[in-house]
């Protein structure tokens, strides 16, 4: 069983990386990354999180797993390791940003396929690729933007929109990530509604130092009202985000062009895509009078 200060550890380095050394790709280095796999700290944490998202999944049957920010492949190994008799064995194809990674993920000679790109521009799978997916500490990476070109919003849209489309319908995923703040997590959850996705939120060592957020998804199917994953029945400490319902209501109201509610909703949308857009002021919308001439 980890300790709670190895999970703190995990998390400590995961902070410093996120908020003072700018993108993934350029933390982890070589150094960084043989350091961050041969700790035998985060080996601990992360097995305990990749059993943790699979059992997430409720997987009973050998699947095809995308393994979304793999690193050395130390999730891999546990996606590799589930034995027939808890629904083994399983197939992974793992993607990273970091070619320092997944460098050292060549030379451990893990057993996934690898493939080096940035999640934040998308996933390139042809639909219904996957039967399930898992991701250890690294959506958070999402929430950086280095440049004025990129937004937050904009790279999240683009993965998660990615991420439905590669799962087969009834397809599941469980997203292990740490949030800086309640308004980062708000905004993570958010873009996978808005993908399309049925949502549930798990923490595990809540109101804690090293507390942990799983976002589990399911893709299409079933009811929306309950537990709509159909996977984190009998969880404490779990919210669940229906997404059709909140559309169904969005759909319902009336914007007229023209109006304010219009023009937010424009901007919103341009937001999701993206774009640079300038925020809503005590003008937007006011009928602007005639000028005479």
């Amino acid at each position: 069983m980890p300790r709670p200060e190895d999970a703190l550890a995990l998390l400590k380095i995961i902070s410093s990386a996120n908020h003072l050394c700018g993108p993934p790709e350029n933390y982890y280095d070589d150094n960084e990354a043989r350091k961050y796999t041969t700790s035998s700290r985060i080996q601990t944490v992360q097995a305990e999180m990749a059993h943790r998202a699979l059992e997430l999944l409720g997987l009973d049957a050998p699947s095809l797993i995308l393994d979304i920010g793999c690193g050395s492949g130390l999730s891999g190994e546990i996606i590799s390791s589930i034995e027939p008799m808890d629904g083994g064995p399983h197939t992974w194809v793992g993607m990273d940003i970091s070619a320092s990674m997944l460098g050292v993920a060549l030379q451990r000679d893990v057993e996934g396929d690898l493939m080096l790109a940035d999640i934040g521009q998308g996933l390139p799978f042809r639909s219904g690729a996957f039967d399930a997916a898992i991701s250890i500490s690294a959506i958070q990476w999402l929430c950086n933007a280095e440049s004025s070109e990129a937004s937050p919003q904009g790279r999240l849209s683009r993965f998660f929109n990615g991420l439905y489309a590669c799962l087969r319908r009834g397809g599941r995923a469980a997203l292990q990530f740490y949030a800086k703040d309640d308004a980062q997590r708000k905004m993570i959850s958010d873009a996978a509604i808005r993908a399309g996705f049925k949502a549930g939120v798990l923490e595990d060592d809540a109101g804690t130092k090293n507390r942990k957020i799983y976002l589990v998804l399911s893709v299409g199917g079933g009811n929306t009202s309950g537990d709509i994953t159909e996977v984190v029945k009998g969880f404490h400490d779990v919210r669940i985000l229906e997404a059709r319902r909140k559309r169904r209501e969005k759909r319902d109201q009336r914007y007229v062009k023209g109006t304010k509610a219009w023009i937010a909703r424009k901007k919103e949308q341009m937001e999701r895509r993206g774009n640079i857009v300038k925020p809503m002021s005590k003008y937007s919308g006011r009928r602007r009078r005639g000028t005479a001439f």
